[in-house]
């Protein structure tokens, strides 16, 4: 379950990118930690941990 929650987090944070809401609101630093929410969810499906 997690693991769509962040999959869909992610898609909503490019989004919210390309429409320069981050940027207006100086959140572009989210852009950088969504590959690494990515990553760390798909490193835990690997290993049967969730």
């Amino acid at each position: 379950m997690i693991f769509y929650i962040v999959y869909i987090v992610c898609i909503v944070i490019l989004l919210l990118n390309f429409t320069q809401f981050l940027a207006r609101r100086n959140l572009q630093w989210m852009v950088l930690v969504a590959p690494f929410a990515i990553f760390a969810v798909n490193i835990l499906k690997y290993m049967n941990v969730i």
